[in-house]
């Protein structure tokens, strides 16, 4: 009896199990599939997502704010000074530009994506984009250089700086020889000086008249 009940029990335990899987299984079988086909369909990524960065070089005025702010130095800025005589221009936002840029990199095989880099920028010229997919065979690939100047223009730049600040050292060399020139000759012909009146050489006043 006992061998009886238990053949049976085996029985209905399988077709249990059996019925319990295909439950799930109907279940969501008529229900729309939550995967999508990637490569060929792409989820929309979120409005404040942290991907890729990207840089308007037409709006950076080389602050190197955003360079500063980084943990992991993934940035990387030089800048040179403009003359005071050279207009560079203004960007999106007001701020006057005073700075050439020749290099502007980012390396992002080092970003981790944290964003600080954003909000010091005075002019919003470096925002993170929604963009993932940018796998690359080389590692220098990964190293993306905004910098719009070429390396004609980059030495125009270093020479107008260089002979710029050759004029101004030469305008503060000649100001301070003729400081010292002028020290030199005050030194050598004094200018003389009144001695103060004494008491006994001012005029006595005069007793009052009687009436």
């Amino acid at each position: 009896m006992i061998a009886l009940r238990n053949y049976f029990g085996t029985i209905f335990y399988a077709l249990y199990t059996v019925a319990v899987g295909m439950k799930i299984t109907w279940g969501r079988l008529f229900k729309p599939a939550v995967t999508i086909q990637y490569p060929d369909q792409k989820m929309k990524m979120p409005e404040r997502a942290r991907n890729r960065l990207y840089v308007n070089i037409d709006d950076c005025i080389g602050c190197d704010q955003c360079s500063m702010a980084c943990p992991v130095d993934c940035i990387t800025i030089e800048t040179i000074k403009a003359p005071a005589d050279v207009d560079l221009g203004v960007t999106s936002t007001g701020n006057k530009k005073r700075l050439y840029v020749p290099k502007f990199d980012i390396d992002i095989a080092k970003c981790c994506y944290c964003g600080l880099c954003v909000p010091p920028c005075p002019t919003e010229c470096i925002v993170m984009t929604d963009v993932y997919e940018f796998s690359e065979f080389n590692r220098r690939d990964l190293i993306y250089n905004f910098s719009a100047m070429t390396p004609d223009q980059i030495v125009e730049a270093r020479a107008r700086a260089k002979k710029a600040e050759e004029e101004t050292a030469a305008k503060k060399a000649a100001a301070a020889a003729t400081a010292a020139q002028a020290k030199a000759a005050a030194a050598v012909n004094p200018v003389p000086t009144t001695p103060p009146a004494t008491t006994s050489s001012m005029p006595k006043p005069e007793p009052p008249k009687p009436d």
